[in-house]
């Protein structure tokens, strides 16, 4: 083959049939995919409780801790984010599952002073290990584990430090939060 016949332009039939066979393969793998509301449910299944639904009817446990550190105050964060996330406000229905979440808190130094060699920035990061289970028979249903990271600037205010410390905390364990109801969510929206 010369190079001349490189810079040669495909043949129009041949463009066309592979524009087709590439469209073809493309409704294939789009054919199986659904888009439907993850907290609403299908106006097609009257009776069928949707994921707000389930998600209304979880008990959430009291949030314990993996470690020595005491994070009552972490973990109350966490599972307010979640009674509010899983109710949207209203009322608690009738408890058909069981949230069991456990959690650490490990605090990492992120930067470091030049000359004073002393730590600038902390990152603190919510491990959550999660199990959601059936009251009924005990059963469980999904685990999983979630985590979230925040940093915090230090400075020469202890006041301040605390402070700061303690938003990052609330940050770390809002996104867990969000992430343990997302993956919740999905569960109930999969399990048809």
């Amino acid at each position: 083959m010369s190079s001349s016949d490189r810079n040669r332009p495909a043949a129009p039939g041949r463009r066309v049939f592979l524009g087709l066979g590439l469209g073809a393969v493309g409704a294939l793998a789009l054919g199986g995919c659904q888009v439907r509301p993850l907290y609403g449910s299908l106006d097609s299944a009257p009776g069928v409780p949707g994921v707000a639904d389930d998600l209304a009817a979880i008990d959430i446990a009291e949030v314990t801790s993996g470690s020595t550190l005491d994070l009552a105050r972490v973990g109350q964060v966490l599972r307010n984010e979640l009674v509010f996330g899983f109710r949207r406000g209203r009322e608690a229905a009738p408890a058909q599952y069981r949230l069991k979440i456990i959690i650490n808190r490990p605090l990492s130094e992120v930067g470091v002073e030049r000359l004073a060699d002393v730590p600038s920035a902390y990152t603190v990061t919510v491990n959550a290990s999660y199990v959601l289970s059936e009251i009924e028979g005990d059963r469980t249903l999904t685990t999983g584990r979630a985590f979230g990271s925040a940093s915090f600037d230090f400075s020469s205010q202890r006041f301040a430090n605390l402070r700061a410390e303690r938003d990052a905390e609330n940050r770390a364990a809002k996104a867990v939060a969000a992430d343990i109801q997302t993956r919740i969510a999905g569960f109930f929206a999969t399990r048809g």
